[in-house]
């Protein structure tokens, strides 16, 4: 996805967010705000984290007001310290209220996400296996989360249904086997596209091998079998595990010998950093 479509397509999602919270006028501000007065308001980090989704933060001010200044102290991929000033946001005070609980809800969501993956990316540093996400995102969020998880130093597994071929269980049953599934996919699918295969057994890794397929996803497998699934492929095509990893249980796979560990855990289960807009006052 390029970034002109990625842009395109995030200002789509802010609105639609921004249509959400409100649906007809913000009752609340205008209440005390009459009229157009410029006010500032402080961006300060409430506990330590990685900083990611600072531009998202900013276009949602923008979208409500294109006259708002957004001055940023830090940058997506930093570390960030509870009781940083982050940034100031300066503009009419009405957008800095209306727009006050979108723009920190994506910027927690997306610093949680990348906190979550820096330590869980740490754990691999220095073992040449590459941490990726999955499709486990929250609903119309998948460009945002996914990008978090690059801010905190993962990689992104495909993007989505049209990015790639993985022929998961289902799929197979559908096929009626391994062969049979990566043959099919095979035919149809461009050549210059890879074929990853979720196996859950040897049974199915030497099915996978055999078919030619270039990823082969050992899913919920022990650390034994995932060790002899390894020896066994010998390098004819590159591994990948998975199956409900997490922070508190990935070191056990290092051994395993796999190119790269993929967690749904990242984002769906990466807890918010905590971040306020405050100190509001007229400039």
């Amino acid at each position: 996805m390029n970034k002109i479509t990625q842009v395109l397509q995030m200002d789509h999602l802010i609105l639609e967010a921004l249509k959400e919270d409100i649906s007809s006028e913000d009752v609340s501000t205008n209440a005390v705000m009459k009229e157009a007065v410029n006010g500032e308001v402080e961006l300060i980090c409430k506990q330590d984290g990685i900083a990611a989704g600072l531009d998202v933060f900013c276009r949602v001010f923008q979208l409500l007001d294109e006259e708002i200044e957004t001055e940023l102290y830090c940058k997506d991929g930093d570390e960030v310290k509870k009781g940083q000033l982050m940034g100031k946001v300066a503009g009419d005070i009405r957008a800095l209220l209306s727009g006050e609980r979108v723009a920190l809800n994506y910027l927690q969501r997306m610093s949680g996400i990348a906190t979550y993956t820096h330590s869980v990316a740490a754990l691999l540093e220095g073992t040449g296996i590459k941490l990726l996400d999955t499709r486990k995102t929250t609903p119309n969020m998948r460009i945002f989360e996914k990008y978090a998880v690059r801010a905190g130093g993962g990689y992104n597994h495909r993007y989505n249904l049209s990015d790639g071929v993985l022929l998961k269980d289902n799929h197979i049953g559908a096929a009626g086997s391994v062969a049979k599934a990566v043959e099919m996919a095979r035919e149809y699918a461009p050549f210059v596209r890879k074929i990853e295969v979720e196996v859950e057994n040897m049974e199915m890794v030497r099915e996978a091998v055999s078919a030619g397929a270039d990823i082969i996803m050992l899913d919920n497998m022990s650390v034994e079998e995932m060790k002899e699934a390894v020896s066994y492929i010998g390098g004819r095509a590159k591994t990948e595990c998975s199956g409900n990893v997490t922070k508190e249980n990935i070191e056990r796979l290092i051994s395993v010998g796999v190119d790269y560990i993929s967690s749904g855990a990242l984002t769906h289960s990466a807890p918010i950093l905590d971040i306020s807009l405050k100190n509001l006052h007229v400039i």
